[in-house]
């Protein structure tokens, strides 16, 4: 199919009678690490909105089925929407919905190598948000990726966005509008006047949440989950705070309302692209790291390559007595299903790449390509468990990535 076929797809179903369910795969979500779930992991408090047959604590996993179509991959069939809920009935520990019924590795939605796909569940619903059929799209590029996310701002692994061109109507029946008070969500007279101006950038949003998130005894692996979450919520508070009146008063034209829309979109892609190395940044000087000494940050390698981190530094990179064994090299990438491969050429004279990711899985044969080409995955030790059993031994966590440069340079913290 063209990449039009997913913008006509897109506008296809984005109507009144659609609420769009976006996530990406993990591999809990897929066959990838061999857990046998046979389906997407939805929330139910969800599923109950679109399926409220299902929503009968007094029966022992109540289910019910529904025509889905993955438009995608051409693949059209009947599925269950069912909530295993038997640790209420004492005959079990389950107490979470999920789709189910997708005939195995065939489909789209379990095969391993979409581990980290962004997928669209578009539920067609009447007047009470009930739904009587699902329309998915699982996209299979990394451009595709980009026109759903030009659409409706970037996904996270372990996000989820409920969307809807309604978005009152969405907000009553899905509580998407009700906003929870966390620890990092800034009330608009805790913002910072000159932020209600001009936009924060993605380095002090950052710095503010490590106010928040100090390093305490949290471990490197802990500490960058716990700030990205609040990093996220912040950046949301402060979004609604300097977009909401705008939306409020209105616009006079399409073309006010789309370049508005466009600048909030581009600004959310921004920052998921940069907050992870910025974090990653600010922990490895916690840790006792020495710019420049120990590492550089943003470094030129050769003409026109430009990795995000060097270790112990960018000038004994390029210094060509300097053993290329010790030399190690950082990507960072939120995502890695298809942006791996951007990282194999980044730095000459290093042959085994480290890249720092918050994927939730990926397949085996997945890891054999990366593992062949060098590349290295450190994931943060919360997230190795989501990988199949097979692959978890040779996941290096953030922590140990960096006692290994410790190592490397001879810093001691």
């Amino acid at each position: 199919m063209a990449l039009s076929d997913l913008s006509d797809w897109m506008d296809e179903n984005t109507g009144l009678d659609c609420v769009w369910f976006v996530k990406r795969l993990s591999a809990n979500d897929t066959l990838a690490n061999e857990t046998h779930q046979a389906g997407p992991y939805i929330p139910r408090e969800f599923l109950f909105r679109v399926f409220p047959e299902i929503n009968r604590p007094d029966v022992e996993n109540p289910d019910c089925r529904f025509v889905l179509s993955i438009d995608s991959h051409m693949d059209r069939r009947i599925v269950r929407a069912i909530w295993y809920n038997k640790k209420l009935h004492g005959t079990g520990t389950r107490n979470e919905a999920r789709i189910t019924g997708f005939g195995g590795r065939g489909s789209a939605l379990l095969d391993p190598e979409n581990t980290g796909a962004l997928a669209i569940f578009a539920f067609l619903v009447d007047e009470q948000g009930a739904a009587s059929k699902c329309r998915v799209w699982v996209c299979r590029t990394e451009i595709e990726e980009s026109l759903v996310e030009d659409r409706i701002g970037p996904i996270d692994p372990g996000q989820s966005r409920i969307w809807a061109p309604n978005l009152e109507r969405t907000a009553d029946l899905y509580g998407t509008a009700k906003r929870v008070r966390t620890s990092c969500y800034l009330q608009r007279e805790e913002i910072p006047l000159p932020w209600l101006v001009n936009f924060p950038s993605g380095a002090e949003i950052v710095s503010k949440t490590i106010e928040f998130k100090p390093a305490g005894g949290m471990n490197p692996d802990t500490r960058l989950l716990a700030r990205r979450k609040c990093e996220f919520e912040m950046f949301r508070s402060i979004e609604e705070a300097i977009e909401l009146p705008n939306v409020l008063r209105g616009f006079l034209t399409i073309d006010e309302f789309l370049a508005r829309a466009q600048t909030i979109l581009q600004r959310r892609k921004a920052r998921s692209g940069r907050s992870l190395e910025l974090h990653a940044l600010e922990i490895f000087l916690e840790e006792g790291l020495v710019e420049n000494e120990n590492f550089t940050h943003q470094p030129e390698s050769e003409h026109g390559k430009r990795p995000d981190f060097l270790f112990p530094s960018a000038a004994l990179y390029k210094t060509t007595t300097f053993p290329a064994s010790q030399l190690r090299m950082l990507a960072v990438k939120t995502t890695c299903k298809d942006r791996w491969r951007q990282i194999i050429n980044e730095a000459d004279r290093i042959k085994e790449k480290h890249l720092l990711t918050l994927q939730e899985g990926v397949s085996v044969g997945q890891f054999h390509e990366m593992t062949e080409a060098g590349v290295r995955l450190v994931v943060p030790e919360a997230l190795k468990s989501n990988y199949n059993k097979k692959i978890q031994p040779y996941l290096q966590s953030l922590e140990s990535f960096i006692s290994d440069i410790r190592l490397l340079t001879g810093r001691l913290r």
